[in-house]
């Protein structure tokens, strides 16, 4: 088969030939149909995610074909389609699995980070850790929502039961998390880049009464905000834009530091709280969303050798939605 391979930080990918993995038990081989390309992608070529093992085969919203079961294997069948996430194993053990956290495991695997992941042809996965995605996907449209429409739902929930609700960085979590919103009923205000005129616009597409550069002033005050970008001067903007009693909800699993700023912003019981991996409850639980709201992902596709590519583009903001990888 082939795969792209991350050798060490800093990259770039490159295609390599390999023989098709065997299923262990409990295991499933899956044959990838296609991989979204995730911001977190980024951090794993950057060499920003302690964790990550190399060489290591990114991407962790994949959706396959089970092509071959491992001994054990119960619920799934050859042939059947299946998604993978980014959180791929957990220990069942220790305090936080016990307790229903599988998310803060201390000894949780990842998907294209110590796991891997989705950048070729085939891939290993536990089974426990596969979900079905909603049938009227097809499949590059299904890929974005194993984890930027995951983790924008572990947002979401965070984020309260809320009328008005900020997402700053608009790209593949948020364009999705805003069909959601409006779907139940908030008002959407959308932070860019300033001057990106081009996700604005994208943003009141669908569905945001007011899109903005990040540090601007929206028309109202939030009762919660989402940040998906990974700028940590992020944290201090939100802070302003939400009103007492408010809610930061930091989705990314890096952020560049968080500068200094006025206790005052933060006073009258705002809160910031930061969003960690997932469980297999919010996957199942998102599921049904995607499956009854009416989400239409925006997606590029890109061929499994112009991943390096693919990653560029997200890197440079232009893609308008999520990149996708079809081997």
């Amino acid at each position: 088969m082939r795969a792209m391979v991350i050798d060490r930080p800093g990259g770039p990918l490159r295609l390599e030939e390999r023989p098709v993995p065997e299923p262990g038990p409990g295991e499933v081989l899956i044959r990838v149909r296609a991989c979204g390309v995730c911001r977190t992608d980024l951090h794993v070529l950057d060499g920003e995610l302690g964790q990550t093992r190399y060489p290591i085969v990114p991407g962790h919203e994949i959706v396959g074909e089970v092509a071959g079961l491992g001994d054990g294997v119960a619920g799934l069948t050859i042939g059947e389609r299946v998604g993978v996430p980014w959180l791929g194993w957990t220990c069942g053990t220790c305090r936080y699995c016990r307790a229903g956290e599988e998310n803060l495991c201390d000894f949780a695997r990842f998907t294209g980070c110590n796991i891997d992941g989705g950048y070729a042809e085939y891939t290993i996965a536990d089974a426990r850790f596969c979900f079905r995605p909603p049938a009227r996907y097809g499949d590059a449209e299904a890929a974005p929502l194993l984890c930027a429409g995951l983790i924008g739902h572990r947002a979401h929930r965070m984020a309260g039961a809320c009328e008005c609700l900020g997402l700053y960085g608009f790209g593949a979590a948020a364009h999705i998390l805003a069909q959601v919103a409006r779907h139940e009923g908030q008002r959407l205000f959308a932070f860019t880049r300033a001057g990106d005129r081009a996700s604005q616009d994208f943003a009141m597409s669908l569905g945001a009464e007011w899109a903005g550069g990040s540090e601007e002033k929206p028309p109202v005050e939030l009762d919660a905000a989402i940040i998906f970008a990974s700028a940590g001067e992020l944290i201090p903007a939100a802070l302003k834009a939400v009103r007492k009693g408010g809610r930061v909800v930091a989705a990314g699993i890096h952020m560049s530091p968080i500068p200094s700023f006025d206790y005052d912003i933060l006073w009258e019981e705002r809160s910031i709280r930061s969003v960690a991996n997932l469980t297999r409850a919010d996957g199942e639980d998102f599921m049904q969303v995607a499956a009854d709201a009416p989400i239409r992902t925006s997606v590029t596709p890109f061929p499994l050798d112009k991943a390096n590519e693919a990653l560029d583009a997200l890197r440079r903001g232009r893609l308008r939605g999520a990149a996708v990888i079809i081997p």
